[in-house]
């Protein structure tokens, strides 16, 4: 699902697995990460990585991010998206989040219409630097 849109083509290599194996490790190793699927019919049809960040700002406020987020091409416009980012909002509250983000790529203008129509506002703007 990572490889299966525009911008995963190009930075996605499907081919060696060892990457994504010990990205999942990490993942798993550690208590403020969490990798999330969603199962239709015994079939992975979705997935996003929420992030849990202790922070200063917003009197120590901990934020929850979310990464990620894909929801297999032929089960898109069900609803299924909306499910999943209602369970990640779930469960940013039952941690006690001060609040839920996430970026998106600037290309990805279905992404943002979606995003939008679930209550996240356009607040900031992003800056990267590839390493």
């Amino acid at each position: 699902m990572l490889a299966d849109d525009h911008l995963g083509r190009g930075r996605e290599n499907t081919a060696d697995l060892r990457p994504y194996q010990q990205a999942f490790a990490a993942i798993e190793a550690d208590g403020n990460q969490f990798l999330a699927v969603a199962e239709e019919d015994g079939e992975l049809i979705g997935t996003m990585q929420l992030t849990f960040i202790p922070g200063l700002s917003r009197q120590g406020g901990t934020r929850a991010l979310v990464e990620a987020v894909r929801v297999r091409a032929d089960r898109r416009s069900g609803g299924r998206g909306a499910r999943l980012m209602k369970w990640a909002v779930d469960e940013a509250r039952r941690r006690g989040c001060a609040m839920i983000q996430l970026t998106s790529d600037a290309s990805r203008f279905d992404a943002h219409r979606f995003y939008e129509k679930l209550g996240f506002e356009q607040s900031h703007l992003g800056f990267k630097l590839l390493l």
